[in-house]
């Protein structure tokens, strides 16, 4: 009797323990996988896993290799002598790299050398802040050194006001050797001050290091020119972007082949994240996103013959595939999530169109948890389009019940919403408190189009607006939606969301969050740092009567002119080093909302820039979050 009780105990704990579901610590206890590339040898995968340690406010990270075919994975100390340097010129004897170096002098202190102790900073022009960090004169330039003397550095963009790797998110991506090793490649905007903040012009350079003379290869091109890579028989490759001032612009494959460039993607209606070159030089795989997921494509290269150009999708499923590391025999190694898994690594065969998962970092975690179940939903919008909405419902789901509702309103405002997962924005954790997500892919999404993608600009509280109204009242038609208990939620571009919507939803919501959200578009445009993004974005400047487009913004889409409809509770939150959203702007609405009456919450962190990124400020982030929806909703 009693072995049959333990028997029957220990089955009841491991089905509770196979019930529990996702809680912020457990998300930030996750190990976060990247990875880094195959081994020289090809027979191994070199990653890294980042696990965050919330109790120090900080990230210990580990490194591995696992065989390609999958297997155990070995932990590393050191991964220098497993990889393959591309960064390693074609002799061997130069090593490529990048530096900050000081260039201009902004600070008082510089200027006058006197008075060391003023906090003074002085300047002619804008880009005096970017992204979080004040200018301070120093930039980001390319060089090279000697292997064994990396005190011998060569800077190619000796005394230029200008960075590459590009600020703020450039990397090693923007620069590299040519095949011969005569002369460096890199991306670079070379413009200043206002220019620079108003311009998305960046171009390809060429440096050659035996007449120490930089060439601009792509002159003819206003818009981004990025990515320089080339393909296994010497051509040039890269990214390109046609319009200047339009960051969400379609971005093409372009391959430099016998002094002719080619747009390999030019009549594909959609626009590519990233691309590599196969071994063969025959073809270019790229990733993409497409009808709210991001899928592996490839694309043929026909060089200059009369072979048609075609664009294939070789994945498809409910997950993103996040990142292309390189390949085994007939397999493609890859990254990819979904909205109940982070990343892992994975091999797709390219010959049998199957999957296999080489790592695991997460499984034992994910084994215990009740996942939450993503719908895939379409609904036709006011204008009689087509919409795909995501739909994501709590754990052990029982259409019998209510649930309270989010309508989740994504950023950017030009972001894909696929299958990604965040570890913020985590709609695994929301359902798993007991929330269905309505997540819309709105006008403005790219996956469904060019056209789709373009139509939000210059009409931010447009159709778009009727698109968010539309999927949640479709969701809320049935029977297992609390329509009494809907909240909106969002950053960025879908803070603003947040705050438009606020004034024009007829009661619809009984809670709102923003985060770093635009309320004011009139101080957007004169604090924001990136002002080529509200040129196109919202038409021009406020100050240019004459201009319809631009005045149609500033009063018909301007949230702040609309705060006398407002009547939920909203919770504000910013961050303090955010300068793309700045602190005004969560400042602004808080205080509008405070002497209105209207229950509202400031979470202020003073240290934090668009995003997130510390674990204690994550942590609180994520109970805040909670706790509102609790109170409110």
């Amino acid at each position: 009797m009693k072995r049959i009780l333990i028997l029957t105990l220990s089955i009841m704990g491991l089905s509770a323990s196979a019930q529990q579901t996702m809680t912020p610590e457990l998300l930030w206890s996750l190990g976060r996988v990247s990875a880094v590339g195959i081994s020289k040898d090809g027979k191994s995968i070199v990653y890294k896993v980042s696990t965050p340690n919330v109790a120090e406010n900080k990230s210990d990270s580990k490194f591995y290799t696992i065989p390609v075919a999958g297997g155990t994975a070995t932990e590393v100390k050191e991964i220098k002598d497993l990889l393959a340097d591309k960064y390693l010129s074609a002799d061997g004897k130069l090593q490529l790299t990048s530096k900050e170096v000081k260039v201009e002098k902004f600070y008082g202190n510089d200027i006058y050398t006197d008075l060391d102790k003023t906090t003074a900073q002085i300047y002619d022009g804008l880009d005096y802040r970017h992204w979080d960090t004040w200018n301070d004169g120093s930039h980001n330039h390319v060089g090279f050194h000697p292997v064994n003397d990396k005190d011998k550095f060569t800077d190619i963009m000796e005394g230029e006001s200008y960075d590459s790797p590009q600020k703020p998110f450039g990397g090693e991506e923007d620069y590299t050797w040519s095949p011969n090793g005569k002369s460096i490649i890199y991306v670079c905007k070379k413009k200043a001050g206002t220019a620079y903040a108003t311009s998305t012009d960046t171009n390809l350079y060429e440096y050659n290091l035996a007449t120490k003379k930089t060439t601009n290869l792509t002159p003819n091109n206003p818009g981004y020119d990025t990515y320089p890579a080339f393909s296994p028989q010497g051509d040039l490759t890269w990214l390109q972007m046609k319009r200047d001032g339009y960051e969400a612009d379609k971005n093409d494959i372009i391959v430099r082949h016998k002094g002719t460039a080619i747009n390999l993607t030019a009549a594909w209606d959609g626009t590519v994240d990233s691309f590599t070159w196969s071994n063969d030089g025959k073809k270019v795989y790229f990733l993409a996103p497409i009808d709210g997921t991001k899928q592996l494509f490839e694309v043929n290269f026909p060089g200059l013959t009369k072979i048609a150009i075609k664009v294939t999708q070789l994945t498809d499923g409910f997950w993103d595939v996040n990142g292309i590391v390189g390949f085994s025999g007939n397999s493609i190694i890859v990254e990819r999530a979904d909205t109940n898994h982070a990343s892992e690594i994975y091999s797709y065969d390219l010959k049998k169109k199957s999957w296999k998962q080489l790592t695991t970092v997460n499984d034992a975690t994910y084994k215990t948890l009740a996942l939450s179940k993503t719908e895939k939903r379409y609904v036709t919008t006011t204008d009689g389009k087509k919409m795909l909405v995501w739909v994501i419902l709590p754990p052990n789901f029982d259409a019998k019940k209510k649930y309270p509702t989010l309508l989740y309103c994504q950023g950017g405002p030009q972001s894909a919403l696929t299958q990604f997962y965040s570890y913020r924005w985590n709609f695994q954790l929301m359902a798993a408190q007991g929330y269905i997500v309505v997540a819309p892919n709105r006008r403005g999404m790219p996956g469904h189009g060019v056209e789709w993608n373009e139509a939000i600009s210059k009409d931010w509280g447009g159709q778009v607006m009727n698109d968010y109204l539309r999927a949640i009242d479709d969701v809320a038609k049935e029977p297992y939606v609390d329509k009494s208990r809907l909240a909106a939620v969002g950053a960025s571009y879908g803070g603003y969301s947040v705050f438009y919507l606020a004034g024009i939803h007829n009661k619809r919501f009984k809670t709102l969050i923003a985060h770093d959200g635009v309320f004011n578009l009139q101080s957007m445009y004169g604090t924001t740092e990136e002002v080529f993004f509200t040129n196109w974005d919202s038409g021009g400047p406020y100050w240019e009567k004459d201009n319809a487009a631009a005045q149609k913004t500033y009063s018909q889409f301007n949230p702040v002119n609309f705060v006398d409809k407002w009547d939920t509770p909203i919770l504000i939150v910013q961050g303090g080093k955010d300068f793309r959203v700045p602190i005004g702007q969560g400042q602004e609405a808080f205080q509008a909302a405070q002497l209105r009456g209207i229950k509202s919450r400031f979470l202020y962190f003073p240290d934090e820039n668009h995003w997130v990124l510390k674990p204690q400020n994550a942590m609180v982030w994520q109970r805040e979050y909670f706790k509102w929806l609790k109170e409110t909703l």
